[in-house]
């Protein structure tokens, strides 16, 4: 059974605060992330509840873009966001740790996508998934390191 559900965590040595500057800057995603390159934000938009965001994503077989809303927004404590209208949600829990911060990242496959991938890839909808899953549980502890070696450095 494909995992729908994979996260992981990290401690970060910078206060919530500032970790959650970083991480809510879509602008910055391409320094982290093992697949997207580039994020930003529509015209006027920025890291609130009700925003929306375009990322490229590439990989050796593809690029493409998708269209995300964020869908929580409280500085120094959690920033998530849903792509594809609702298939997908990703997102970034803070919790402080002495003087730094542990930051779990989470990713989700939602009903709404399953029934997408099923409706757009037929018969290879669970292949096509569970290559999302893996992408997502090998990128999570990438991401994490990145985002901690960042974070640290300044």
């Amino acid at each position: 059974m494909t995992e729908l559900k994979r996260s992981g965590s990290i401690v970060v040595a910078v206060p919530p605060s500032r970790l959650y500057a970083l991480v809510s800057d879509v602008t910055r995603t391409g320094e982290w992330s093992p697949v997207c390159k580039a994020c930003w934000w529509d015209e006027g938009a920025g890291p609130r509840e009700g925003a929306w965001f375009t990322g490229r994503n590439e990989l050796p077989e593809r690029t493409w873009e998708t269209r995300s809303q964020v869908v929580a927004a409280e500085p120094g404590r959690e920033f998530a966001w849903e792509v594809n209208d609702g298939w997908v949600r990703w997102g970034y829990i803070l919790v402080a740790d002495g003087d730094g911060t542990l930051l779990t990242e989470s990713w989700e496959f939602l009903p709404k996508g399953i029934d997408g991938f099923h409706e757009r890839f037929g018969a290879e909808a669970d292949a096509e998934i569970a290559k999302r899953s893996d992408a997502a549980r090998d990128g999570i502890p990438a991401t994490l390191e990145a985002i901690k070696r960042i974070a640290e450095a300044g």
